[in-house]
């Protein structure tokens, strides 16, 4: 079967340099760029029309591949202050056009300077709206990229990378983009306008964030409400953590599968569920936080990826426009006695949020703060600070 689908390949353009190989045998031709070189992970598509360099640098993002379904990337260039993580952790990433030129007072350097520096491969020139439909259909599904300048490849090997490649099901990914060592942070979001955010809060709050796959925009979001933050390894003990004093507790956003963090993770949570400080929990944080409480997890078919996700808010019958980013949901059917959802896809009716009807923990599936996105979900975040004084008052 393998040889039958290697000879039914298309046969190459004479330019291309680039090939994306699908473990159902499909593949695209197209033109590097980036590191040259070869990496296999899970193919996703992202819909949203700006913030590449966000979507890239995400921690949730490991071991995925991403197609990006807007067709200029490149044209803002990059930076240092929108970056969403020490190095990014996605595999690669494909592009319908060729890269643009940067056109950006903020930008310090290209896109593709950027991938190669971060050692990750492109590929542009791709039917992305043929490779998004193919998803679509299809599901997500392993997939090997690879550049060579000489356009020589090996179909064969290439395929069966792909098709040997283990997958994100069943994958803990969290333990591989955790911090080693705890540490704290401090710098605000960036912001050419100065803000009213957090003017109302006092210094005094210590919010405590295991990192999952943490995303710098949540960090920054605690410190615009002037809270003191303290990032500590997704396997940290519940000694360790009790440690740091905390008012408050921010599971975070993170890569994988949430049933595979069972041996560390979700211990734990269940053991600060016994502290009543108030728990906050973002995408695989609010997925650790659901597993914690009794409720099940599972794949979704193709993921949700991107800034212009509907979500209902089923308290106040209020549509935000959300970004989002996972391949995993929390399955409703499953929620325990005392659990309730609150937030609602308007894509697909999966559950995006929760909380627990007598206690200060509630979590969402999406990214309240954004980057890339819009900021309709920011209130979450105040939510959480005030969950946080009205238990520092008891």
């Amino acid at each position: 079967m393998l040889k039958a689908r290697v000879e039914n390949f298309p046969q190459k353009p004479k330019k291309a340099t680039g090939i994306l190989v699908l473990e159902d045998g499909s593949i695209f031709w197209g033109k590097g760029f980036g590191k040259i070189g070869t990496s296999t992970g899970e193919l996703v598509f992202n819909t949203a029309i700006s913030g590449y360099q966000e979507i890239i640098s995400d921690p949730s993002y490991a071991s995925q591949i991403i197609t990006f379904t807007f067709p200029h990337i490149g044209n803002v260039g990059v930076n240092p202050d929108d970056t969403e993580s020490l190095k990014p952790f996605a595999v690669g990433c494909i592009t319908r056009m060729d890269i643009s030129a940067p056109s950006n007072w903020r930008s310090v350097d290209k896109f593709q300077n950027w991938l190669e520096i971060n050692n990750l491969t492109g590929i542009s020139c791709i039917d992305t709206r043929q490779v998004t439909a193919h998803l679509r259909d299809n599901g997500a599904q392993n997939a090997t990229i690879s550049f060579n300048p000489d356009g020589e490849f090996n179909l064969g090997n290439l395929l069966s990378i792909s098709q040997n490649w283990p997958g994100i099901l069943g994958n803990d990914l969290a333990k591989e983009v955790t911090c080693k060592k705890a540490y704290r942070w401090s710098n605000k979001s960036w912001s050419r306008i100065n803000t009213s955010e957090g003017k109302n809060y006092s210094s005094n709050i210590n919010i405590l964030v295991i990192d999952y796959g943490v995303k710098n925009s949540i960090l920054r979001s605690l410190v615009d409400l002037k809270c003191n933050v303290i990032v500590v390894p997704a396997n940290s003990t519940f000694k360790e953590i009790l440690s740091y004093n905390p008012d408050g507790i921010l599971l975070s956003n993170g890569p994988g599968d949430p049933q595979a963090t069972g041996k560390y993770a979700i211990p734990i949570v269940k053991q600060l569920l016994e502290t009543n400080l108030p728990i906050f929990g973002i995408c695989l944080g609010h997925q650790i936080l659901a597993l914690a409480l009794g409720a099940k997890t599972f794949k979704l078919k193709f993921g949700h990826h991107g800034s212009n996700q509907p979500v209902k808010n089923l308290k106040n019958d209020r549509v935000e426009i959300t970004s989002q980013n996972h391949g995993f949901c929390v399955e409703r059917n499953s929620l325990p006695e005392g659990v309730v959802e609150t937030h609602r896809s308007l894509f697909d009716g999966v559950l995006e949020g929760l909380e627990v009807s007598d206690k200060p923990y509630f979590s969402v599936q999406y990214h309240p703060e954004a980057s890339p996105g819009p900021k309709d979900s920011s209130y979450l975040f105040v939510k959480f600070i005030e969950l946080v004084k009205n238990a520092k008052k008891k």
